[in-house]
């Protein structure tokens, strides 16, 4: 049983080496199949990339034919697309063309649109300097441009003279505020504007400003049309061809609406030669020409010039002054020829005017002619007010030397108030309808006071130079208490008239006190040189003797010794003064109702009665004599009525000085 068994598992063993030898057989098989089939693709493949190089280089010629008719298809289409963008432009040019040559006059905005275009082509073209015919396309082009721009500046300049017309003097007017309008029918006015009454008139018409309306001087809806013309003349390189036809159209219109206004041309000499009275009233009428002028008309201008040039602010500002400079030359040139006349006092007020008129419209000025362009024309204005405040106030130093100095021969018998001292006192009241000025004007010429105490100080100095002037002339009267009645009167005339004005604020009481005690003090010396003498009738002195009685003696005497003679002497004098005195004194003038009644009344209670007591003490020794009336020539009641009489100025005769 061992040995079979052992057999069995022997032979088991010898097959399966058997079948893995017949295993391996078969994997060296394959892999000798694979091998070989690996050396045959190696061979297929070496074929293959031989085959396709040859291919490849079979192919190149055919390559490159393709590529060179795709670039060529490409470069057909870009040359049509091309000329197809040449022909529109061709195409464009022509449409414009016809719009050229149309002319703006019909379809301005066409017009406009075609220059664009034309402008347009000539870029494109000049960029495109590669097609043949592109210097010949941009020579016609430009040149088609060029016409279209003159006429161009011809349409500008017929918009613009047409719709530029003088603003008549009626028109204005009614931009003014209502008090400064004429009265009347616009006929009446003949062009001009009257002038306010009073500075406090136009003191109260400055606070109307606000309602001044600025005119329209071209139709709002041309001034688009003007502003896209001008564009186009810009962007040509017509700037200055612009300017000469703007300036010649607006300028001359300006002109004729301010000649139309009342504006004359005059010149240093003109001035010169113009009596008083009729240099007066044009210095008022230019007063407000000058305010039509700033606030209506040069206002209207720069609105017109601003829509125009829009966007073009140096040629903005540049044609403004270009129209207005010559209007501001006529204007500024007639206050320039004021400011450098001779000099005299009734020209202060109307140079104060002046004055105040450029200081109310610096202002404006300076925002109207703003910019490089206007200079000289701020510089005009700025110098004219400067020249003015100058002029004003060596006028006003010229007054005061000429108040004290003034030797006029005009006398005044009666010694009433001088000619010079209401002259001088009215003139200082004016001064004071102008305080604000003043202040203004002294500030001009800073010396470091305030502007109130200067205004004061020469006050108060004018009245000195018055009162020694005064002095002066009080000495030419004979009679001692004329000269005295004459000081009283001038001073009384000054302080009532300070008391009555803004005079008194700025002198102060103080001034007004000081001076009322002195025309007290020239009362009381009338007084005391006029009555002296008369009253030394009365006195009782040299008539009596130490006695007290007074029973009539056979010899015309009395108890107390009074002779009767020298009582007759003494009321013979008494008369023979006294109507002496009622005679002259009658003819002097005392103009205050209140100081003349205050004068006649200080005379009475000193005159009357010393004579009511001379009369009842010495009288009966008259009386009772012969022809007592001849003596005895007035009762208290006859003295008090001619009294009455004194300081009328009742008759013209001469009278004895």
């Amino acid at each position: 049983m061992g040995i079979p068994a052992r057999r069995r598992e022997v032979g088991g063993g010898v097959a399966a080496a058997d079948m893995l030898s017949e295993k391996a057989a078969q994997m060296r098989e394959a892999l000798v199949k694979s091998q070989s089939i690996t050396d045959n693709m190696v061979s297929i493949l070496g074929s293959f990339d031989h085959r396709l190089s040859a291919l490849e280089t079979a192919m190149r010629p055919t390559q490159i034919r393709t590529h060179a008719i795709r670039r060529a298809h490409e470069n057909i289409d870009k040359t049509l697309k091309a000329a197809d963008v040449i022909l529109s432009q061709f195409d464009l040019s022509r449409q414009a063309e016809a719009k050229i040559l149309k002319g703006p006059h019909e379809d301005l905005e066409s017009y406009l649109q075609a220059i664009d275009q034309l402008r347009n082509n000539i870029q494109f073209f000049s960029s495109n300097k590669s097609f043949k015919s592109s210097d010949g396309v941009l020579n016609h082009t430009n040149s088609l441009l060029t016409k279209a721009i003159s006429k161009l500046e011809e349409e500008f300049r017929q918009l613009l003279l047409s719709y530029s017309k003088p603003v008549e003097p009626e028109r204005l007017f009614e931009c003014l505020p209502n008090s400064m309008r004429p009265s009347g029918s616009p006929g009446d006015s003949g062009g001009k504007i009257p002038s306010s009454n009073s500075h406090s008139d136009h003191q109260n018409n400055t606070t109307e400003s606000s309602i001044y309306t600025t005119p329209t001087l071209i139709p709002p809806r041309i001034l688009p049309l003007l502003h896209d013309l001008a564009q186009q003349m810009v962007q040509a390189g017509n700037k200055q061809q612009l300017q000469k036809i703007y300036r010649d159209a607006r300028s001359s219109v300006l002109d004729e609406s301010l000649r139309k206004l009342g504006v004359e041309k005059l010149s240093k000499e003109d001035v010169q030669k113009m009596q008083w009275d009729v240099l007066e009233a044009k210095i008022g009428n230019w007063i407000h020409f000058m305010r039509i002028a700033v606030k209506l008309l040069f206002a209207g201008e720069r609105k017109v010039c601003d829509q125009i040039f829009e966007g073009f602010d140096p040629l903005m500002d540049q044609c403004f002054a270009e129209v207005t400079t010559g209007s501001v030359a006529v204007l500024l040139s007639f206050g320039d020829a004021i400011a450098k006349s001779k000099r005299s006092p009734e020209k202060l007020f109307v140079l104060l005017d002046m004055y105040e008129i450029m200081r109310e419209l610096h202002s404006e000025i300076e925002a109207l002619f703003r910019g490089k362009a206007c200079n000289e024309i701020r510089e005009s204005a700025q110098g004219l007010t400067k020249r003015l405040a100058l002029t004003a106030k060596e006028t006003f130093g010229d007054f005061e030397e000429a108040v004290e100095k003034d030797a006029t021969k005009t006398s005044v018998a009666d010694g009433t108030v001088h000619p010079l001292t209401s002259y001088v006192i009215n003139y200082v009241k004016f001064l004071f309808d102008y305080q604000s000025t003043l202040k203004q004007l002294f500030q001009e010429f800073e010396t470091g006071d305030d502007s109130n105490s200067q205004l004061a100080a020469v006050t108060m100095r004018i009245m000195q130079a018055l009162q020694t002037n005064l002095d002066g002339k009080s000495k030419q009267y004979r009679d001692p208490s004329l000269t005295h009645l004459f000081l009283m009167n001038n001073i009384h005339y000054m302080v009532r008239s300070v008391r009555r004005s803004e005079a008194k604020d700025l002198l102060g009481d103080d001034w007004v006190q000081r001076h009322r005690r002195v025309v007290q003090q020239h009362a009381n010396q009338y007084k005391r040189i006029a009555w002296a003498k008369i009253l030394q009738c009365l006195s009782v002195q040299g008539l009596t003797s130490s006695g007290g009685g007074s029973s009539i003696n056979a010899d015309g005497g009395n108890s107390s010794g009074v002779s009767r003679a020298i009582i007759k002497d003494r009321l013979k004098t008494f008369n023979i003064q006294f109507e002496d005195l009622h005679q002259r004194q009658s003819q002097w003038t005392v103009p205050d109702t209140e100081l003349r009644e205050s004068l006649r009344l200080a005379v009475a209670e000193v005159m009357l009665p010393a004579y009511r007591s001379f009369i009842k003490r010495f009288g009966p020794l008259v009386e009772n004599g012969k022809n007592p009336q001849k003596y005895i020539r007035f009762t208290p009641e006859d003295l008090e009525h001619m009294l009455g009489e004194f300081f009328e100025g009742k008759t013209l005769n001469e009278p004895k000085r």
